[in-house]
């Protein structure tokens, strides 16, 4: 029974190598996105919160709604982040692929990266509902 590894290690030349990476790429986009979005959200929330003190409801300090615009602001640079630095990465293996090099990504550091500021905004987050709610 003759030995199957010589097909499954794909050359430079496959079409498939180009395109799993692009799939990662467009995968990090998404995650950027959403982070993008969950921040933009997490920013007008203090808005939100503000609005419904002003109509005479009772929600906590209005001052602590700042909150809300830092958290939601750290989540979008987060996903700004997170998408330049995997474009970039995407341009660095197409580079090292060209030349036929080997390529050594450095996605693993950026999803822990990414992985230890969202969790730590998570928590930010959970402490500033904690400290808004009456």
């Amino acid at each position: 029974m003759a030995s199957r590894t010589s097909e499954t290690i794909q050359s430079p030349e496959d079409p498939r190598v180009r395109f799993a990476a692009e799939r990662t790429l467009l995968a990090w986009m998404r995650t950027g996105l959403a982070l993008m979005g969950f921040g933009f959200v997490v920013a007008r929330f203090g808005l939100f919160l503000r609005e419904i003190a002003a109509m005479g409801h009772a929600v906590g300090d209005p001052r602590s709604t700042a909150w809300s615009l830092w958290i939601g602001t750290a989540l979008i640079v987060l996903g700004v982040v997170a998408s330049t630095i995997a474009s970039y990465e995407y341009y660095r293996f197409l580079r090292f692929l060209k030349r036929q090099r080997t390529y050594t990504p450095r996605t693993a550091l950026l999803a822990v990266v990414v992985t230890i500021v969202v969790a730590m905004l998570g928590c930010m987050m959970a402490v500033y509902l904690l400290v808004v709610s009456p």
